[in-house]
């Protein structure tokens, strides 16, 4: 089993900054691309930036430029630093791993519980 555990969320003034961390946990064997998705209320939960284990991202258009995402593959960890936040960024954030629980195993997405975001004065 694997186990993705989120933390850094909460509220935070317009223009101000979060960081979110993502760690996971469990039966890995190796972990190929992971990610941060996010849903708003009444909204579809959508790609926020994904990185791949040589460092290469991509990012949603609407937030390039003000977040950046990260990884430590030695601690199976994925992060996001979000920065100039604005109201239009508060969501529910998750992260996402594509993770192979053994030699020879297939890979699978798993997601965290997600961790709320507010950006409000």
């Amino acid at each position: 089993q694997v186990q993705l555990v989120e933390s850094g969320g909460g509220l935070v003034q317009p223009g101000g900054s979060l960081r979110l961390s993502c760690a996971a946990s469990g039966s890995i064997f190796s972990i190929n691309a992971m990610g941060w998705y996010r849903q708003a209320p009444g909204k579809e939960r959508e790609l926020v930036a994904t990185i791949i284990s040589s460092g290469s991202a991509n990012y949603a258009d609407s937030v390039k430029g003000r977040f950046t995402i990260s990884r430590d593959n030695a601690k199976n960890t994925v992060y996001l630093q979000m920065n100039s936040l604005k109201p239009e960024d508060t969501a529910v954030y998750y992260c996402n791993a594509d993770v192979r629980v053994g030699w020879s195993r297939p890979v699978r997405a798993y997601w965290g519980q997600g961790t709320q975001v507010t950006v409000s004065s």
